[in-house]
């Protein structure tokens, strides 16, 4: 089945995970993206596999490629020479986006700013990733996710301190860029849609500041109505419900319950608890009395779900009808069965001929699951892509010995 976006063709002159992330959905959406990079560098994060930051050794797949690159097509070209900038505009002739997180100053001197694209094409929609916006003295710096998201967005003061006041760590890499890029994807389908109802090409701006903030909004709106700088970290025994928290079991797992209406389901739960005489005892028996007697009924929960390890849970509340998931760890999300059913780890076979499973984007449309195929290796595509833009074999042989393109 094609996707929304077929036949839409995007042209990604970007790098690191950000913005390739937005392409990549765009591409499990079903748009050709044609990956731009230089004919010597390449993306820098192909690089991460000869740095000791992932896995190396002979035929390794760079799962950091992989991911925020699967399905697109590469196309090695240096935009500093004349050559090579006229390749790029022939591309953007033929193209519905530019898509890019090249910084202002870079965009400018490589002449692929703003006019110099809508020069090649007046209807092309244009969007640009930044770290904190197009606006602003700090529009022309650099950013990743661990500055402009984590740290200046907001969200690193939203989780616990660690010992010794020390803010906590990202949780994982580019954990804010996956946000930012599906940010950027949703952002140029509307302006697709915007331009195909009013003629109208607009230049489409993601920041990872502000996606941040998007991103933990009710906190940020709250610490100035309530005057506080970071959010609090409460004491769990005392929340108003019982039934909304996280519970350890017996082999140090962890359950969170969210039991929103915990009168809807709190006899039922405390059956299948074995406390079933919480349901009658006037301190525990509805939401009112257990909001005045928070520590000692969440004191019985903790006793009683630390009687047994989650497995002994996962069964005694697989037919529950209230709110309730493990924690589960990354390798188990293979073994999911919603994650199994919905097709949310599909499988690409990479250049190597190892079989990996990627992360597919949360979207789907007709209820078909997203199918995604392996990253391109660096400036595959260079010479398919130009000869279908009418360069002749002498033409590219001579811009490869010049070093224009791959």
């Amino acid at each position: 089945m094609s996707g929304p976006l077929e036949g839409i063709r995007v042209i990604e002159v970007a790098s690191w995970m950000f913005i390739p992330s937005g392409g990549s959905v765009l591409v499990d959406w079903g748009a050709d993206v044609l990956k731009v990079e230089h004919p010597e560098t390449g993306d820098p994060q192909r690089g991460l596999i000869t740095s000791g930051l992932l896995p190396g050794g002979a035929g390794a797949v760079n799962f950091m490629i992989e991911q925020p690159n699967r399905g697109k097509r590469s196309v090695g070209i240096d935009l500093a020479t004349p050559e090579g900038h006229e390749v790029l505009m022939k591309l953007v002739a033929t193209a519905d986006v530019f898509l890019t997180n090249y910084l202002p100053h870079v965009r400018q001197k490589l002449k692929i700013d703003t006019d110099d694209i809508r020069a090649a094409n007046p209807n092309i929609i244009i969007a640009r990733g930044s770290g904190a916006g197009p606006k602003g003295p700090d529009a022309h710096k650099g950013g990743y996710d661990g500055a402009s998201f984590w740290a200046r967005g907001g969200v690193g003061v939203s989780m616990p301190e660690r010992e010794g006041g020390w803010p906590p760590g990202q949780p994982t890499p580019a954990f804010g860029d996956v946000m930012g890029g599906l940010t950027t994807a949703g952002a140029i389908a509307a302006a697709l849609l915007k331009r195909e109802r009013t003629g109208e090409p607009s230049v489409v701006d993601v920041s990872l500041l502000a996606t941040a903030m998007w991103q933990v909004s009710p906190m940020i709106i709250a610490s100035k109505l309530f005057g506080f700088s970071k959010i609090p970290q409460g004491d769990r025994t005392r929340s108003p419900n019982p039934g909304v928290g996280t519970y350890r079991t017996s082999d140090d797992r962890f359950i969170a319950l969210i039991l929103l209406q915990s009168d809807k389901h709190w006899d039922d739960f405390v059956e299948r608890l074995g406390v079933p005489d919480m349901a009658t005892d006037p301190k525990f028996c509805d939401s009112a009395v257990r909001a005045q007697n928070g520590p000692e009924c969440i004191a019985r929960l903790d006793e009683a779900f630390g009687a047994h390890p989650l497995d002994y849970w996962k069964e005694k509340l697989a037919t529950f009808d209230g709110v309730w998931s493990p924690f589960q760890t990354l390798d188990e999300l293979y073994d999911d069965v919603q994650v199994q059913a919905n097709g949310y780890l599909p499988t690409m076979t990479a250049g190597n001929g190892q079989e990996v499973q990627l992360v597919a984007s949360p979207a789907q449309f007709d209820e078909e699951p997203i199918a995604v195929e392996r990253a391109p290796e660096h400036g595959e595509h260079t010479e398919l892509v130009l000869m279908d833009l009418g360069y002749d074999w002498d033409q590219i042989a001579a811009m490869k010995e010049s070093g224009a393109v791959l």
